[in-house]
């Protein structure tokens, strides 16, 4: 891939020892700090039978006792006693159900450099793909449509994917059609409108005419709910707004030089803005529909049927990630982690401020809003139906649609809870969850009417 100028790259100070001076940086401490908490997590469960014995040993420190209290109860039922007071939470599958020898070791994963894309990179400097038996390369990528592309050419083994991308790929929809499936959502939330600072007097949409926005690609959730939002305020996105396709790190490029107004955006670019001093955010799109999906993880259904090992695989690895980015308490480290240039290449506090949800929002406000960026994995097919509900108002897709049958094609439920249960994860019940957006509910199981009902659509 050739590398690109990061206009960001000469504001980055030198990097300094960290506190504790056994780590080349900051960053380099966090990450060694995540990966102890992590490691002694693995150890407690992949050492859970040690454990178990030894306190069986220390119940019956002499032989002749504790060999006839196993031979009296039996070893399930002491260990069930002792789990009972003692709950260890069991992560041995992750260490040692690998399912078979791995098909493919060596692994390219792509990913766009924005805070949705947590899981996938911090697994790379924590360790989780390689405890996996995986070598794995991350590689920036410069925007959605080389993503889709080194996809399709096969020059990536999996990805960061937005979440309707697979199902745009999968139909055929502004490529090749090319089955591709999403294992888990990478983040919920995320998201923001932003607008140049000249506008805070236009806080409502319906001035909005003739301004120019910003969205990272055509099929993507932030291109769908800026399409809702304004259509809510009566404006038609593709007559009384301009929507232009610009990848992510140039979006505050381009706010600061007026080519555009606003942006509905990924972070950490809407906190970037605030940073700069050139925008601010007109609102979260959590305060659309709170748990919305952003991006996922994902790979070809041709990679999945060649390499089934490798691939649960990477599932554990990422799922593994995704768990620990949902706890709060990781949060600032994970900002110290994915910050590099390597990664993220943002400032620690930016990025800090979005995983937190402890923000300023350009407007003199410092706001809380812990859940501002949530990383809950569930692939929910009933997320993947609004989205082609979406795609059929607007005109992407034409004809009859079978969601349901598209859905559970490309987003895998049942793949997800599997791996979730394996490693010990709580699984979710069903597939097809209701939800709401904008205050207007969303039956699933009514995708035609849903469409039907929007007095704006192209449909």
């Amino acid at each position: 891939m050739t590398a690109r100028h990061d206009p960001y790259d000469a504001d980055r100070p030198l990097l300094m020892r960290c506190a504790c001076g056994r780590h080349a940086s900051e960053a380099d401490h966090a990450s060694a700090e995540l990966r102890a908490r992590s490691e002694t997590a693995a150890f407690e469960a992949e050492s859970q039978s040690f454990v178990e014995a030894a306190l069986v040993k220390a119940l019956f420190p002499q032989d002749a006792l504790r060999r006839r209290f196993l031979k009296a109860v039996g070893r399930p039922t002491a260990m069930a006693a002792i789990a009972s007071v003692l709950p260890v939470a069991s992560l041995q599958a992750m260490a040692q159900d690998k399912g078979g020898a791995l098909e493919k070791k060596d692994l390219k994963i792509g990913f766009i450099p924005i805070t949705c894309a947590t899981p996938l990179i911090m697994a790379h400097p924590l360790g989780f793909y390689a405890k996996q038996g995986l070598n794995v390369e991350v590689v920036k990528t410069a925007g959605w449509a080389l993503i889709r592309d080194k996809m399709l050419n096969k020059e990536y083994d999996a990805t960061h994917f937005l979440s309707p991308m697979p199902l745009a790929i999968s139909l055929g929809l502004g490529s090749t059609a090319t089955p591709m499936n999403v294992a888990t959502i990478q983040n919920t939330n995320g998201q923001a409108i932003t607008l140049h600072v000249k506008h805070k007097d236009k806080r409502d949409p319906k001035d909005w005419k003739g301004f120019k926005f910003a969205v990272p690609f055509e099929y993507s959730m932030h291109n769908f709910l800026l399409r809702y939002y304004v259509a809510e305020a009566g404006l038609d996105p593709d007559r009384d707004i301009q929507i232009r396709v610009v990848p992510p790190p140039e979006m505050v490029a381009n706010l600061r030089a007026g080519n555009i107004d606003g942006y509905l955006g990924p972070d950490p670019f809407n906190q970037r803005a605030v940073f700069e001093e050139v925008g601010f955010i007109h609102l979260l799109t959590k305060e659309l529909w709170n748990g919305h999906p952003c991006c996922a993880f994902g790979t070809s259904t041709a990679f999945i049927q060649q390499n089934p090992n490798t691939f649960a695989a990477l599932y554990r690895a990422v799922l593994t990630a995704a768990a620990m980015a949902r706890e709060a308490r990781n949060r600032e480290l994970i900002a110290k982690v994915i910050a590099p240039q390597a990664y993220l290449n943002q400032p620690e506090t930016v990025i800090a401020q979005v995983l937190t949800g402890k923000f300023a929002d350009g407007l003199g406000n410092v706001k809380t809003v812990p859940d501002r960026a949530d990383f809950d994995p569930i692939p929910w097919q009933s997320m993947a139906v609004w989205m082609l509900t979406q795609m059929k108002r607007w005109g992407y897709l034409k004809g009859d649609v079978n969601y349901r049958q598209v859905a559970e094609k490309v987003f895998l439920l049942t793949d997800a809870k599997q791996q979730m249960k394996r490693l010990d994860m709580k699984a979710p019940d069903g597939a097809y969850p209701k939800f709401s957006v904008m205050g207007k509910a969303f039956d699933p199981e009514k995708p035609e009417a849903y469409v039907s009902s929007f007095a704006i659509r192209r449909a």
